[in-house]
């Protein structure tokens, strides 16, 4: 490894710290406007925080109860948006909540729904209304009514690395595996020290300096840029477990708990159900969170409050947990801080490079988020062009059709491939599927196979498109078949990746 620090001697725009939702948000929006970009990543795109959601586009109905008008609207009115932008990662979906009286009286959910239905832009999506369960139904029998409403579901580790993707495209020099070690001010510009195991330790010069950090948002102005933070960040965990399908449909279930908490019980991957979410404290390293036996034992006594099918430890395939990196409102209540989000632009000198830092924010609404950061940045960037984003599709979004219409497109050119795989195909890609496949007409021409439908072309795909490097990245964050693999494929894939990445630095050498 290189230990000498060398520079790079172009000078960017914008220097973004954390590839998440919000840096890769920003990093798209910036670029499209004709800003030079450089966002860097220290481990791989999406692996914190922006995996670890529920997979939701949603306008947060809970949030209604904390009178958080603004960001419900704004957030009801992006779902459209963003299902127009990635209709291949984003899907309508239908939400019933069980009615429990004792809980919460029926008009004040009705009024809630009401407010949910009028107050954001609804051209696709349904409205929502009462429904009745019969004999048949997954839910205990004492629970016999309930309303019904929408909102979208999202593979969100995917929706980052579009991001990424759309950001290169326009432009932006994006980077994994790389830590931002310390930058400093030098007059107009930001020195950033960066180091990663390929390149050592190096440094880029940008005008302006975004940080996009997430659960490190504070402790990086604190401890690498030496400033003080000008918000306390609480750090919230969230907390999921995946079971095997505990019910029929493409229905999800919102279920109200006697804490007042509401918690999801999502149909996920054709076979499971995804049960969460936690609201806790956290205080430790958000690179380490963990479920807690106490997280696992409230999820699993949630859903069997009420659902028929009472599930045990052993029923759990897999679990997940994250931090929520929020904006300190000193609220008592983990569930009452706002999912709001706070931009903080640094008091600068005259000549002096800005730093903008980005407390909070929600998935649903990361393209708001880009928008109101660039709007802060406008002044000192009079060149920068007008919003873009809105009415752009994602990368695999373009001429896209419906995930359907498109998984039969694949078919008819590889009819040998199951139609498990080619609906994989088509929700992770969209139309930028062909790049993967070209010409092929048969799974034969895909190359070795990994087991599940994981083919080397599609390996291969991830590599060189998509940043991934280990099987991890694969598996985990770009098409969710780690809840499929054993051992020993992975193993077989790791041995692969081996292989591929040896190749790739010899020709590079070369």
């Amino acid at each position: 490894m290189n230990t000498s620090t060398h520079v790079n001697e172009k000078i960017y725009d914008l220097a973004i710290i954390g590839g998440g939702i919000n840096g890769g948000g920003i990093a798209v929006d910036a670029a499209g406007r004709g800003l030079s970009v450089f966002l860097c990543e220290q481990d791989d795109l999406a692996s914190h925080t922006s995996s670890a959601s529920s997979k939701l586009i949603h306008g947060g109905l809970r949030y209604l109860e904390h009178k958080e008008f603004r960001l419900v609207r704004e957030a009801l009115a992006e779902r459209e948006v963003l299902l127009e932008k990635a209709p291949h990662v984003i899907r309508p979906m239908r939400f019933i909540m069980p009615h429990r009286p004792h809980l919460r009286p029926a008009w004040l959910i009705r009024t809630g729904l009401f407010f949910y239905d009028h107050l954001g832009k609804r051209k696709k999506l349904l409205g929502s209304n009462n429904v009745y369960f019969k004999a048949d139904s997954p839910l205990n029998a004492a629970i016999t009514q309930g309303f019904e409403y929408s909102d979208c579901a999202v593979d969100d580790a995917r929706l980052v690395v579009l991001n990424a993707v759309q950001a290169r495209e326009k432009g932006a020099n994006v980077v994994t595996r790389t830590r931002c070690i310390s930058a400093h001010r030098e007059n107009e510009f930001w020195v950033v020290h960066l180091e990663s195991k390929q390149q050592g330790k190096y440094q880029i010069k940008a005008k302006a300096l975004v940080n996009a950090a997430g659960p490190w948002v504070a402790k990086f102005i604190r401890e690498d840029l030496h400033l003080k933070s000008p918000y306390g960040i609480r750090l919230i965990q969230g907390s999921h477990i995946i079971v095997p399908k505990l019910f029929d449909g493409d229905k999800a279930f919102i279920m109200q708990n006697d804490d007042r908490r509401i918690i999801f019980a999502i149909p996920y991957l054709d076979k499971f159900t995804m049960i969460g979410t936690t609201d806790r404290e956290y205080s430790g390293d958000p690179a380490l969170v963990q479920i807690s036996p106490e997280e696992i034992d409230y999820l699993l006594s949630v859903s069997n409050a009420h659902f028929k099918k009472q599930l045990k430890h052993q029923d759990i395939i897999s679990t997940f947990a994250g931090v929520r990196p929020l904006c300190d409102d000193e609220s008592d209540n983990p569930s009452a801080i706002t999912r709001d989000y706070t931009l903080a632009l640094s008091k600068v000198q005259k000549g002096e490079a800005p730093l903008l830092s980005v407390f909070g924010g929600k998935l649903t609404t990361y393209r708001k988020l880009a928008e109101s950061a660039l709007l802060q940045l406008k002044p000192f960037f009079p060149q920068m062009q007008g919003k873009w984003t809105a009415h752009h599709s994602l990368p695999g979004g373009e001429q896209m059709g419906t995930v359907e219409e498109l998984a039969e497109k694949i078919q008819q050119q590889i009819t040998d491939a199951p139609e498990a795989l080619t609906n994989r195909w088509a929700s992770a890609y969209g139309s930028r599927i062909w790049q993967i496949v070209g010409a092929v007409h048969s799974v034969t021409e895909l190359g070795q196979n990994f087991g599940h439908g994981l083919f080397a072309k599609e390996v291969d795909y991830l590599i060189d498109q998509e940043w991934a490097v280990l099987s991890e990245d694969i598996l985990k964050r770009r098409t969710k078949l780690y809840l499929e693999f054993e051992p020993d494929q992975v193993e077989g894939l790791d041995e692969y990746l081996v292989e591929s990445h040896k190749r790739r630095s010899q020709e590079i050498a070369a």
